[in-house]
């Protein structure tokens, strides 16, 4: 049996040369941290990257603190990575991700002429012919505008809920706190200008259940098929057991699996599960979760 694991490390294929491109997700508001509000960003966003082959590298909430946001997004733009960021960018007095965002650039915002004549004419529509509510100079509008005022050589991102757009900047997605706006906006930059990301992996994830397993038993196993499959990443998830599901899922145990490049994985795969037996664990197999291209 360790001749076997060693041959198919030996003969463990090499990593591909191209690196995928890492997704974040910041999510601002208070409502979040105190609770009064439940996060529904990041599931909908690892659901949008999903279904186009694509994953979530990380995520962030952030307070309504113009100190943490500024800190946080000088962080995320010096990082290259693609971020969406939701919250704060309305017209209160809590708002402060749009200015945020323009300091952690080094640079000013101002109204940007597609956001104007977008929020105007949202005003228009709202005002049902009532000349006063109509007024663009009211002081109520003059202040809805402000919505409109982004990092100099932002662009816009459409809202089809209420027509009040977000902002791109430097692979930066500002959008609005309520996710009934936020979902399809994230669909629309990613399907805008990300297709060429779209489905480039063969990405694959497999795992198995090692009943009473111990993580500290298993750590070394895991260490040395990472170490000698780059690319492959190797996970454990343990758990105390569930009664009310009976079996072997119901006593303490581990799920073990690896995930990465499909490509990669089959002798990863045979090396993991050797070397579990190898250790004197049984293990009982789960069904195989895939987004391979289409």
């Amino acid at each position: 049996m360790v001749d076997a694991i060693k041959k198919v490390l030996i003969d463990a294929p090499e990593m591909p040369d191209k690196v995928a491109r890492r997704f974040g997700l910041i999510v601002i508001g208070d409502e979040i941290l105190s609770g009064r509000r439940q996060d529904k960003h990041m599931g909908k966003l690892i659901e949008l990257l999903n279904e186009r082959g694509l994953s979530l590298s990380w995520a962030r909430y952030v307070a309504d603190d113009p100190e943490q946001i500024t800190a946080t997004l000088k962080d995320s733009f010096a990082s290259g990575d693609i971020v969406f960021s939701t919250g704060g960018i309305g017209a209160t007095p809590d708002d402060h991700t749009r200015q945020c965002a323009a300091l952690a650039l080094g640079t000013k915002t101002e109204l940007h002429p597609s956001a104007q004549e977008l929020i105007a004419g949202r005003i228009q529509s709202m005002a049902e012919g009532d000349p006063i509510k109509a007024d663009l100079n009211h002081p109520e509008n003059l202040q809805r505008f402000k919505m409109g005022e982004f990092p100099i050589g932002s662009e816009i991102i459409p809202n089809p809920y209420n027509q009040i757009p977000g902002f791109r900047i430097k692979e930066h997605h500002f959008l609005p706190g309520f996710p009934v706006m936020a979902a399809p906006m994230m669909a629309w930059c990613l399907d805008t200008h990300y297709k060429d990301l779209f489905h480039q992996t063969d990405w694959a994830e497999q795992s198995f259940i090692v009943p009473k397993g111990i993580e500290s038993t298993l750590t070394p196993l895991m260490e040395r098929i990472e170490a000698n499959y780059p690319g492959v990443k190797v996970f454990s998830l343990p758990s105390v057991g569930d009664p009310s599901k009976g079996g072997i899922m119901a006593d303490r145990h581990i799920e073990l699996g690896i995930k990465g490049n499909a490509q990669l994985l089959s002798s990863a795969w045979i090396a993991l599960r050797a070397g579990t037996q190898e250790l004197g664990y049984e293990i009982h197999d789960l069904s195989q979760v895939s987004n391979a291209p289409k």
